[in-house]
């Protein structure tokens, strides 16, 4: 990959400047910021942009329902959770999501980690006060630390090149775990160890006991398995911090096209896809797979303008809306956008986040989602595609390999009471080990019915 490009090229990269930028930090030495931004330039691409190329063919499958996209991991990750550990459980909790989905549903599985990137967060406000004392909001570890101090909520911007440091931690044991055979599909048994013994995991072992089976078969039949020791984990994160992302664009030497390789798919959220702002105008320059996120009260008409905008020659797996609509919304704000995309001609892959739409605080003071309601947000995701003949192609959760109590309900029965005994997140809740694979059996079923 070269870093050499045509000045037209290079201008209109940096075209978001002169635009609108929501969510950006006040960051307030702007020289750390100009050393740590061209720090970023200087250091090797955490992705290469043939993974991207790749990943792009593979959402164009889904998009056509040839295979389902599974994306999970943390809400905004943390410095001090970049360990061997967590990130193992992180993958392995994935990894027996995507077999229960590939077994149950017969379907194959694209597999993206939402990981080695989230390190930056959206808020509400730009202040959180306590007392009579205002700070700046945390903003995720790529910008301040979450102690409710003066120093701590000081926008960083060494914090940057910090997370590209954990980000490039993080992709070099993930591709140790999935390239060096602890992703073998015949150890599948292997990758329910360590977890706590609860419902969820002794209804694995009999769908890992059921997949063993039929290797067995397969290897009587004379099967070669060489394809099935390794898998391919792609990361995500959102593109929320632009003087991240910007130093993070490289020019591919193959087709001398821009390539932001801090991810292999990069999306703008909710609060920042304005038609004329920095983020969306930023990702429409780069060859990346991207998404975008839609709420319940996205205009459809400005949905079909983000598709010309975004994806004006029509490329299949360059677009994915990732429509979080809320339980209560999802079965009447969803059919009007999916209707007017696809009156337009617009083939786009369509994922589920069934998480931000369902947040709320319980009577315990914490912020929480109900599992039930996730699980109904992806029921009445699908059942919206199947009513209009369209794809429903993956779905986007916050999840991770811990034993956490932050959502409400699944087998374990987790109440308001509850949440205080090991509620971990810094920012927003997210489904425990077991209430992970409960939703993947559930949605292989759903698959089934697709």
């Amino acid at each position: 990959m070269s870093i050499d490009a045509t000045p037209d090229v290079l201008a209109g990269l940096d075209a978001w400047r002169d635009l609108p930028a929501a969510q950006q930090p006040e960051w307030p030495d702007h020289g750390a910021l100009d050393q740590a931004v061209s720090t970023l330039a200087s250091y090797p691409p955490l992705v290469f942009a043939g993974e991207c190329d790749n990943l792009r063919r593979q959402l164009g499958e889904a998009a056509r329902g040839e295979a389902f996209v599974l994306q999970g991991g943390d809400c905004a990750e943390t410095f001090a959770d970049a360990t061997a550990d967590n990130i193992r459980d992180r993958i392995k909790t994935v990894l027996q999501m995507a077999a229960v989905l590939t077994y149950g549903a017969s379907t194959p599985v694209v597999k993206v980690g939402r990981m080695a990137g989230q390190y930056a967060k959206p808020r509400s406000s730009t202040t959180e006060t306590r007392g009579d004392v205002t700070l700046p909001a945390f903003r995720g570890d790529m910008v301040n630390g979450f102690p409710f101090t003066h120093e701590a909520r000081q926008p960083d911007p060494d914090r940057l090149v910090r997370a590209y440091n954990a980000s490039s931690a993080t992709l070099n044991l993930v591709r140790a775990f999935t390239q060096g055979g602890f992703a073998d599909l015949r150890r599948v048994h292997d990758w329910n160890r360590g977890f706590v013994a609860n419902h969820a995991n002794m209804r694995y072992e009999r769908l890992a006991a059921d997949i063993d089976k039929a290797m067995k078969f397969m290897l009587a039949c004379g099967a070669d398995f060489d394809a099935m020791r390794t898998t391919e984990f792609f990361a995500a994160h959102e593109a929320l911090l632009l003087d991240y992302e910007r130093p993070m664009t490289r020019i591919d030497s193959r087709t001398g096209l821009p390539y932001d390789v801090s991810g292999h798919f990069v999306w703008v959220g909710e609060r920042t896809r304005d038609l004329g702002g920095a983020h969306v105008d930023f990702v429409s320059r780069i060859r990346n797979p991207i998404g975008v996120k839609l709420g319940p009260t996205v205009d459809p008409s400005e949905v079909l303008r983000l598709i010309d905008r975004l994806d004006p020659e029509r490329e299949d797996g360059r677009l994915t809306f990732i429509t979080r609509m809320g339980a209560g919304q999802v079965r009447e704000a969803l059919p009007p956008i999916v209707e007017k995309v696809t009156a337009a001609g617009a083939t786009v892959l369509w994922i589920c986040d069934p998480m931000h739409g369902n947040t709320f605080e319980s009577s315990t003071g914490y912020k929480t989602r109900r599992f039930d309601d996730v699980v109904d947000e992806v029921r009445g995701f699908f059942e919206v595609h199947k009513q209009l003949g369209t794809v429903p192609g993956g779905i986007h959760v916050e999840l991770t390999g811990s034993d956490v109590t932050e959502c409400l309900g699944g087998s374990g029965a987790i109440d308001d009471l509850d949440l205080e005994k090991r509620y971990e997140t810094l920012c927003d809740p997210r489904l425990n080990h077991q209430q992970s694979l409960e939703l993947a059996f559930l949605v292989a079923e759903m698959l089934q019915e697709r």
